[in-house]
């Protein structure tokens, strides 16, 4: 054991040598171990922190919530002619899934919301994403409330001009104001803001931060929200332990039977699951995880053929050394160990290089941005057992012609 501690301080003390007296060499050559490394970790950190970042926002929402609307929210087989003459999810279809389909735990209908003016006495904020929605998305999507309240189900149904705003809008309109109260315009109206929602993050499409709320009923009063006008969905929260097949093929046949479809009609609406979408995101994340690899695969490839150049090198420099090791009894396996140590201990440093700019970059992106950069112990490990990898294979051919030199060829090649 001490004979391979021996060897191992003697191998990282002549890839010190090799640094300093080939700076320039060794730096071109561990530039694609770097570069490799730092690809690979940034990309799947990046990949990972936009995973958590969406999958944080979707926490709120049960798997089983289901959208019925027109519009599918994922890959579908049925044409893009027939999908557009589809009619649109109206109150009325709202009103009759309420009524008539048992075990439904929470219910709200959406009008997709536009890009609206708010304004606040001197103060206007542009492209604010209004949703116009029913109560029920308070339990639907587990919003919580920083201040004030979220609107009734009596102010949803009458039609209330009230709103409810996310933390960067109230911020933007209001700054040190207590928003609570305050009078706003909205759709060209006097709106009341009774409450702010507590701060999010950015995640998947806008952040509730940037966004406000305000009862469906309020929006329908002005706005068409029927087949001809803004685009409509049914949001349905099922009840906890129920057969989800069960409930979906319920309300499929009580809602086909409302629209008076036949039995040989195709359907002119979608449920899209929420269970379903995250399957469709975790097929984009490995999707862009794969990318990662295949590009940064690259980079690792010309960072590996750069440690073997070195290593190459390092052996026709030392080869008159190598003679006198082998002379004095040196075997094989300790000049190959010896230069196998030198190439993986070369490559782990520019492994680890790499590692630390991605964790200084997450670092200065998560204190500039709203956004926070994961750099998971996993992906660390994994930089650095890949750069292990990468040294091990890089350097197992010269050490190996290394460990097979004659010593007195080696020794008169080295005169």
């Amino acid at each position: 054991m001490l004979v391979y501690l021996r060897l191992f301080k003697e191998s990282f003390s002549f890839a010190i040598n090799a640094l300093r007296n080939n700076k320039l060499r060794t730096f071109l050559s561990l530039l694609g171990i770097t570069i490799g490394i730092f690809s690979i970790i940034a990309v799947l950190a990046a990949v990972d922190s936009l995973d958590k970042s969406i999958k944080d926002q979707l926490s709120g929402l049960d798997k089983n919530t289901m959208y019925l609307t027109k519009y599918s929210f994922g890959p579908t087989e049925v044409p893009r002619w027939q999908r557009e003459n589809f009619p649109q999810a109206e109150h009325d279809d709202y009103q009759f899934i309420e009524r008539n389909v048992p075990e439904i735990a929470a219910i709200a209908y959406v009008i997709f919301g536009s890009s609206e003016n708010i304004k606040y006495e001197g103060t206007t904020v542009t492209g604010v994403d209004i949703t116009p929605i029913s109560d029920g998305i308070y339990e639907i999507e587990n919003l919580k409330i920083a201040e004030g309240r979220f609107y009734t189900e009596a102010e949803s149904n009458s039609g209330s001009n009230v709103m409810v705003v996310g933390s960067a809008t109230a911020e933007n309109l209001f700054g040190t104001v207590n928003p609570i109260g305050k009078t706003v315009r909205a759709y060209g109206r006097k709106m009341t803001v009774i409450g702010v929602l507590k701060k999010v993050g950015t995640g998947l499409g806008d952040s509730p931060d940037e966004k406000a709320y305000v009862p469906a009923n309020f929006v329908r009063q002005f706005k068409n929200g029927g087949a001809d006008g803004l685009p409509g969905a049914v949001i349905i929260k099922p009840e906890k332990g129920v057969d989800i097949g069960a409930f979906e093929s319920v309300l499929k046949q009580k809602y086909r039977a409302y629209r008076g479809l036949k039995a040989d009609e195709p359907d002119n609406f979608f449920i899209n699951k929420i269970s379903g979408f995250t399957a469709f995101i975790d097929g984009i994340i490995a999707t862009l995880n794969m990318i990662g690899w295949i590009i940064s695969g690259f980079s690792l490839l010309v960072g590996g053929f750069g440690i073997a150049n070195i290593m190459f090198v390092s052996v026709r420099e030392r080869t008159n050394l190598i003679g006198i090791q082998k002379s004095l009894g040196a075997k094989n396996k300790f000049i190959m160990f010896q230069f196998l140590f030198e190439a993986v201990i070369l490559s782990v440093l520019g492994g680890l290089i790499g590692i630390i700019l991605v964790w200084l970059i997450s670092f200065i992106a998560t204190a500039a941005l709203d956004f926070e950069f994961v750099l998971s112990f996993y992906n660390i490990f994994l930089g650095f057992s890949l750069s292990t990898f990468i040294g091990l294979i890089s350097g197992v051919i010269p050490a190996l012609t290394a460990s097979r030199l004659d010593p007195v060829e080696a020794i008169r090649t080295g005169m």
